[in-house]
């Protein structure tokens, strides 16, 4: 049973399970001095559509961006009186004095270089799953917003959603006893992956190409990259699990801190560096927390799924997560685990976990001054990148187990990894 306790007092169950602190305060926000919200949104297409119409509704869209004019020029007929730019660099710089918040829905390897130009100017930040494209991008926007004591919150909802906040109670609860395994998967890639790079053609007259490369390595445009298949591409995406993971994840990280693991190795249809797998299978080792055991966490994307034998024989949903414990087993089909199923001698219980008035609300929140996003930067969404990102390390080094020292964001037996966790950006591009 939920009720609409503090997220202090979420903080105290979660700490009296023996987990610890998950979650900390994010350095409190400085209140918006304009009595509405002025934002500027990054990316209007897509799942930018949604973003700004959600700005939209909390405030004034001021400013929008988009490398691509024609859908620039749609969201300006939602929005006549918001500025139009396709650089966000003079975006942010010419507008610098009438932004009080931006959001940025772009491709995954832009999202650090506008999220972190936006923070070094004080302007809190909304930006969609996952948060970064690298390890070290992750890791460098949680210390920016904290120094920057600015509001921000990353795009995966369902850290909203009530069925999963009491998911997450409910194992922290000890209703599954100590756990020792998870099982996470997902039903994409649902676009190409495992194939050669396409060949050039000509860049669409609308579309702003040098702008939509970023920081990427230049290439030439193909079909295949704008305006859906980039995230294939390591040079642009994070294939199927830093599309989903982010969500399908979501649920055992909150409930079990998973974050910082020692070690990974990764199973694969084999790659060529240019494009991710068809599908992986990767293996996370974390270590014990508190009174909280070490934890092995299986992912599987493609066609992979968990055996049957895992739910008494029956046969796992296209995507979702399963969480061992030694006193039974749980089961949340989908992404988002609204649902809990009990298998294995686990029994009900009520629990208690905080509501919220909804995703972009709780950043808005934040944002006149209130408590933090749950999936606010330094404290959520950053190390949860951090462990879904490592997947991908595993991934590059196709078999090798990866050694991973998470404090220093190294990994101590595969030096040739490193440009992956930190990769070198195009003249003109920076943090």
């Amino acid at each position: 049973m939920s009720s609409g306790r503090s997220r202090r007092d979420f903080l105290k169950v979660a700490t009296m399970t023996g987990i610890g602190v998950w979650v900390g305060a994010e350095a409190q926000a400085q209140q918006t001095p304009n009595e509405k919200i002025n934002f500027a949104c990054i990316g209007v297409g897509g799942k930018g559509d949604s973003d700004t119409a959600d700005a939209a509704r909390s405030g004034n869209v001021v400013a929008i961006c988009d490398v691509d004019e024609g859908t620039l020029e749609k969201a300006a007929q939602k929005y006549p009186n918001a500025k139009k730019y396709t650089d966000f660099r003079k975006m942010l710089e010419e507008m610098d004095k009438g932004i009080d918040a931006v959001t940025v829905s772009t491709p995954d390897h832009t999202h650090a270089p506008a999220a972190a130009m936006a923070m070094q100017m004080g302007k809190h930040c909304f930006c969609q799953k996952p948060l970064t494209h690298s390890l070290w991008e992750a890791r460098r926007l949680g210390e920016i917003a904290r120094e920057k004591k600015v509001a921000t919150q990353m795009g995966n909802q369902g850290t909203a959603s009530g069925g999963l906040r009491r998911a997450a109670a409910l194992i922290r609860a000890g209703i599954v006893g100590p756990v020792k395994e998870v099982h996470v998967w997902t039903n994409r890639p649902i676009w190409p992956q495992g194939i050669d790079r396409p060949e050039p053609a000509p860049v669409p007259e609308k579309v702003h190409w040098d702008l939509w490369l970023g920081p990427a390595k230049e290439r030439p445009y193909a079909k295949g990259y704008h305006t859906f298949g980039w995230r294939g591409w390591w040079d642009f995406g994070t294939g199927a699990l830093g599309d989903m993971a982010c969500h399908t994840l979501n649920m055992p990280y909150m409930a079990l801190d998973l974050r910082y693991p020692t070690s990974v190795v990764a199973e694969t249809s084999g790659h060529n560096k240019d494009s991710y797998p068809k599908w992986s299978v990767i293996h996370f080792a974390f270590p014990q927390l508190g009174e909280r055991p070490p934890v092995g966490l299986v992912w599987y994307d493609g066609t992979k799924k968990p055996s049957a034998e895992l739910l008494d024989g029956m046969q796992p949903g296209g995507s979702g997560a399963i969480v061992v414990g030694e006193k039974g087993t749980m089961y949340c089909p989908g992404d988002h685990a609204d649902k809990v199923t009990l298998l294995g001698g686990a029994k009900e219980m009520e629990v208690q976990f905080p509501q919220s008035p909804g995703h972009f609300q709780e950043w808005v929140r934040a944002i006149r001054g209130g408590e933090s996003a749950m999936s606010n930067f330094p404290d959520y969404a950053s190390p949860l990148t951090e462990t879904v990102l490592l997947g991908n390390l595993a991934v590059w080094a196709d078999g090798k187990k990866i050694e991973w020292d998470a404090k220093n964001l190294v990994a101590t037996n595969a030096p040739e990894v490193m440009p992956i966790v930190k990769p070198e950006y195009r003249s003109g591009w920076s943090l």
